[in-house]
C-alpha cells in the first residue's frame, strides 16, 4: 500500500505506479522537499489547530503560566523571573488600562528597552484586548513623532531610561495623548507625565475577565512592527492575531521544548526578537535577554545561563569572529542558532570555530506573506523554492525578472511576469495564501501605502503577490539565496551590481574585518559606481602596500564593472540597531574630499592599484571618468 507521501508524489506527475526511488533518480533535489514535510507537518497541525481553537498568544502565555508558574519565562542580568510573577504584573498592567476604556484593537505605543517590563506591559495590553506598537527606542524627533501618530496611539508607555525620556520630552509638546513613566514615582515623576511605577503600586492585580477580550478575531491587531525607515518615514507593519499565532510556532522549526533557553541579544521592537518571545510563550520555555548586543560577553553569557538557542541577525556573527579566540569558544550548550543574515563567507568558519551543531538561516519580513526556512545546513541559503513545495503552497512565490531603474518586476507582451531560470536573480513575489488576513494591509495607513507593495494581475488577471524587495535566486537543488535588497543593487556599465557579492569578494581577503559596498554617482554617467568603505582587522595598520593587493584580488574575481572604483577606509562599521550596515550616510557623502574625512582612494587601472583621491586632483579624475 502506498504510503501518503508515495501518492502526493505519484499525484503530481500524474503517473499511477512511480516510487518514490524513481521520481528521486528523475528529481534528486525531491530529497529535500521530503525532508522539509517532515518539519512542516508537525507545525502545520499545531497553527491549524490553534487557530480553529482561537488559541491566541495572551491565552498560549496563560496557559504556560498554569502549567509552569514558578518556571523561569525572563532570565535578566542574571535575575530569574517566573511565569507567575510576569503574569502578577501583567495583571496589574491589564487593570491600570483598563481603565482608560479603550476599544479591542485600539493601540497603545511601547517605548521601551528589552527588559522584563517590556514583556509584562505587553502582555498585560493583551489581557484587555488592546494591541501594541512596539516603537523603535533609537527614534527621535519627526521618526518618533511619526510612529506614535500613524500608529493611532491612545496612549504611550515609556521604558526607564534618561535618553528615552528625553527623546519623547522634545516631541512632547506635540503630543496630546497621555504618557505613562515607569522608572520614577511621588514627586519625581515629571511634569506632563503619569507615573507608572505609581499605578502599579496601586493596581488591585486581579485577572481580568476574559470577556475584555470576548471579540478578538485573527484580524484584530496584536502587534505593529515598525520598517527601520532607511527610505523614509518608518511604517508600521499589522501582525494581527492570526499572524502572530504563526510566529508562535517559529522555533517549532528547531523543535522547541520547555526545556529550551533561548538567548536574545536584538531589540524586542525588531521581528525576529518578537518571534522568539511568542515561541518561548506558546512552548513554556524560557528566554535569556539582554539589553544589547555584547560580542565579548555573548558566549561567556550562554555557557553561565546553559543556552539551548541561540539567535543572531545581520552582522552579529562578524563581531563574534572579531573577539580573540578562547579555548572556551566551543564549550555551550547550544543545540543550534537561529536567525538571518549569516553571510556564506564566514559560515563555515563561525560553525567550526564555536562548534555550533546546527545553523538555521531564514527569510520573511514583518509585513510579508510567506516564509523561507534553511533547515538542512546548506551554506549560505535561506530556504528552498522548489516547484514540487511550491505547487502544495496555497499561496505561491516566484522569482521573476525586474527592472532595476523602476524596481519592479518585467512584464512580457501579454503583461505578465517573467519567472527566473535557476541561477538567476530575481525579484521575489510572495503569494497571498489566506487574503482575508490581510484585509487590512500589510501596513497601517491605508490604500496608498499598501497599493505601493502589491504586484497585481502578474501571471493572471487578478492575482495578487506581495513585492518582498529582494532579489534571489535559486540553484539546481532550488535553494533559495539571498543577493540583495533591490535598493542595495546598482547599475554600472549597464550591468547589474550586487553590494552583497562585492563585499564578500573584498572580506576574502585576510586583512580586511568587513567591508560596506553601496552605489555612488558620477557626474555624466549613467548609473552609479562602485564604492566600499573598508574596515581593517585590529591588527592591521594601513599601508600603500594593501592597495594594489585588493586591486588585484577583485580584479581576479569580480567582473570590471563590479570592481569598486573608489575605496573609503573607515575606523568603525556603522550598523543598525540590528546589526545590518548602514549605508545611506556614505552614500550622500559619495567620494567628496570635502566631506569625507576618512582616508581616500579612487581606481588606478593604469598602475593597477588604488591612489589618493583629494580636493587637488578629484577634478581631474571626474573629467576622466564622464563618457
Amino acid at each position: 500500500m502506498p504510503s501518503t507521501r508515495d501518492k502526493v508524489l505519484m499525484g503530481l506527475g500524474g503517473v499511477a505506479g512511480v516510487s518514490v526511488a524513481a521520481w528521486q533518480t528523475m528529481f534528486p533535489w525531491i530529497k529535500y522537499d521530503l525532508q522539509y514535510m517532515k518539519y512542516g507537518k508537525g507545525i502545520g497541525q499545531r497553527l491549524a489547530q490553534d487557530v480553529a481553537n482561537g488559541r491566541y498568544i495572551i491565552d498560549m502565555f496563560e496557559n504556560s503560566v498554569a502549567k509552569f508558574p514558578k518556571k523561569p519565562m525572563i532570565i535578566f542580568e542574571n535575575r530569574e523571573y517566573t511565569y507567575e510573577f510576569i503574569n502578577e504584573q501583567a495583571k496589574k498592567v491589564a487593570n491600570i488600562a483598563y481603565e482608560w476604556k479603550c476599544q479591542t484593537g485600539d493601540a497603545v505605543a511601547l517605548i521601551c528597552q528589552n527588559s522584563p517590563a517590556f514583556v509584562w506591559t505587553f502582555l498585560g495590553l493583551q489581557k484587555i484586548g488592546l494591541s501594541v506598537a512596539f516603537v523603535n527606542y533609537n527614534n527621535k524627533a519627526k521618526p518618533l513623532l511619526h510612529s506614535l501618530t500613524v500608529s493611532k496611539a491612545k496612549a504611550v508607555i515609556l521604558g526607564t531610561g534618561e535618553e528615552l525620556f528625553h527623546s519623547v520630552e522634545e516631541i512632547r509638546p506635540e503630543l496630546s495623548i497621555p504618557i505613562y513613566l515607569y522608572g520614577t514615582s511621588g514627586n519625581n515623576v515629571p511634569e506632563g507625565y503619569i507615573s507608572m511605577d505609581d499605578l502599579m503600586l496601586n493596581s488591585p492585580g486581579a485577572e481580568i475577565c476574559r470577556s475584555c477580550r470576548s471579540t478578538f478575531t485573527m484580524v484584530t491587531p496584536c502587534i505593529y512592527i515598525f520598517t527601520s525607515g532607511t527610505t523614509g518615514l518608518p511604517k508600521p507593519a499589522i501582525v494581527n492575531q492570526g499572524k502572530s499565532i504563526g510566529y508562535s510556532k517559529f522555533l517549532q522549526i528547531g523543535m522547541v521544548t520547555p526545556d529550551d533557553r533561548v538567548y536574545t541579544t536584538t531589540p524586542l521592537y525588531h521581528s525576529a526578537a518578537t518571534l522568539a518571545l511568542l515561541s518561548v510563550m506558546d512552548v513554556g520555555a524560557t528566554m535569556i535577554l539582554r539589553v544589547r548586543f555584547s560580542a565579548s560577553h555573548y558566549f561567556e553569557e550562554c555557557r553561565r545561563h546553559k543556552v539551548t538557542i541561540a539567535q543572531y541577525i545581520g552582522e552579529l556573527a562578524r563581531y563574534l569572529l572579531h573577539v580573540p579566540e578562547s579555548p572556551e569558544d566551543g564549550n555551550h550548550c547550544i543545540r543550534f542558532m537561529i536567525g538571518n543574515g549569516l553571510r556564506a563567507d564566514i559560515w563555515e568558519k563561525f560553525q567550526a570555530r564555536f562548534k555550533i551543531p546546527k545553523i538555521i538561516e531564514f527569510f520573511g519580513a514583518s509585513e510579508g506573506t510567506v516564509a523561507f526556512v534553511n533547515t538542512w545546513g546548506k551554506v549560505g541559503a535561506c530556504g528552498r523554492l522548489s516547484p514540487f513545495l511550491n505547487r502544495l503552497t496555497p499561496g505561491k512565490s516566484y522569482l521573476v525578472r525586474y527592472d532595476p531603474n523602476t524596481e519592479t518586476p518585467l512584464r512580457n507582451k501579454e503583461g505578465r511576469c517573467i519567472p527566473c531560470k535557476i541561477g538567476e536573480p530575481g525579484l521575489l513575489i510572495g503569494g497571498i495564501p489566506n487574503q482575508a488576513l490581510y484585509k487590512d494591509g500589510f501596513y497601517l495607513g491605508g490604500k496608498a501605502v499598501n497599493e505601493k507593495k502589491y504586484v497585481r494581475n502578474a501571471f493572471q488577471e487578478g492575482d495578487a503577490f506581495f513585492n518582498y524587495g529582494d532579489l534571489m535566486y535559486v540553484d539546481k537543488d532550488y535553494f533559495l539565496y539571498f543577493k540583495d535588497r533591490v535598493g542595495d543593487t546598482f547599475r554600472w556599465k549597464g550591468e547589474n551590481v550586487s553590494t552583497n557579492e562585492v563585499a564578500n569578494i573584498l572580506t576574502g581577503l585576510p586583512f580586511i574585518q568587513d567591508a560596506n559596498v553601496y552605489g555612488v554617482e558620477i557626474p555624466g554617467n549613467d548609473g552609479r559606481a562602485g564604492m566600499a568603505g573598508i574596515l581593517l582587522k585590529e591588527n592591521v595598520e594601513f599601508h600603500t602596500d594593501l592597495l594594489p593587493k585588493i586591486y588585484h584580488h577583485c580584479e581576479e574575481n569580480l567582473p570590471h564593472y563590479a570592481q569598486p572604483l573608489f575605496l573609503r577606509f573607515i575606523k568603525e562599521m556603522p550598523l543598525t540597531t540590528t546589526h545590518k550596515q548602514r549605508k545611506v550616510e556614505y552614500v550622500k557623502e559619495a567620494y567628496n574630499p570635502a566631506v569625507v574625512t576618512d582616508p581616500l582612494f579612487r581606481i588606478s587601472p593604469e598602475t593597477k592599484t588604488y591612489v589618493p583621491l583629494n580636493t587637488e586632483n578629484i577634478a581631474q579624475f571626474l573629467a576622466k571618468a564622464r563618457l
